[in-house]
């Protein structure tokens, strides 16, 4: 009974951090701030991001190495990943506690047993992937420009939070060596734990904050049944939430600002690369 309690802990706590970092999100058009907002007016959800020019493969290889670039300059991502790294110092010395006494839960195993599955990359990749071809092959475009819909805007927005998260836990995975509870490497961060987060924070942007709970209690549930599975440590994906949380809100908050290109200029006697600011 008492490490049931605990377990529920675990999940409340994993509950908590994508709403004790709502307030840092930077959304991609900046609506015009009152000076004295009235106190009885609800809290409304951010405007969705806008739309993407393009959802084709050239835009999803452009887009993505912007996404590495953008990554460490947003103040957002820090700021999560100052609150993961807190957590998982915070969590480290308990580690093998939290371990011993979830580990072998029959109870937590049989409630648990679908996160690894959930959370795998095959999974959310796939989904992703599915998604967008359903938005840019079967139904129709929004306008009559490019093969772009609301399906192909969040398939394509998944994929690049994938890419994105999962690139960067490999390189700390492989970085750090931390062993698993089982002896083997690599243990931190956990890869379902930013896979899962990654994909409920492009959810949570793309659908507001109220009706994406269902998405992070979701990966709440993938990042507590590692603990369960006994394939990770709670630091560890508490770190890996960290890890996927910065990533989905690198993708979608790129999104709405001018950005630097490179593109050919016809000069005399030939062509010259311009570095210039698109909106």
């Amino acid at each position: 009974m008492r490490s049931l309690i605990r377990l529920v802990v675990v999940v409340v706590a994993f509950s908590a951090m994508p709403a004790a970092a709502q307030g840092v999100d930077v959304p991609a058009q900046d609506e015009p701030r009152q000076d004295e907002p009235k106190q009885d007016e609800p809290k409304k959800d951010p405007a969705p991001p806008p739309p993407h020019g393009s959802t084709g493969w050239a835009s999803l290889i452009k887009d993505s190495a912007g996404d590495f670039v953008a990554f460490p300059r947003r103040p957002s991502t820090w700021v999560l990943l100052s609150i993961g790294a807190g957590a998982a110092l915070a969590t480290h010395p308990e580690d093998h506690y939290v371990e011993t006494h979830i580990v072998g839960n029959r109870t937590a195993d049989r409630v648990f047993s679908l996160g690894q599955w959930v959370g795998s990359t095959y999974v959310q990749v796939g989904s992703a992937v599915g998604l967008w071809a359903v938005g840019r092959y079967v139904v129709a475009p929004a306008t009559e420009g490019p093969r772009t819909n609301k399906y192909s805007e969040i398939g394509f927005d998944l994929i690049r939070a994938q890419i994105l998260s999962q690139t960067l836990v490999h390189g700390m995975k492989y970085s750090i060596r931390r062993d698993r509870p089982t002896g083997e490497c690599c243990a931190f961060p956990s890869g379902h734990a930013a896979s899962a987060f990654a994909a409920a924070s492009v959810l949570e942007r793309h659908f507001g904050y109220r009706a994406s709970w269902p998405a992070m209690a979701a990966a709440t549930y993938v990042a507590t049944s590692r603990l369960v599975d006994h394939r990770h440590f709670l630091s560890d994906v508490a770190f890996g939430a960290a890890v996927g949380m910065s990533s989905g809100w690198t993708v979608v908050g790129t999104r709405g600002r001018s950005h630097l290109a490179l593109e050919p200029v016809p000069v005399r006697g030939g062509m010259m690369i311009a570095l210039s600011r698109v909106d």
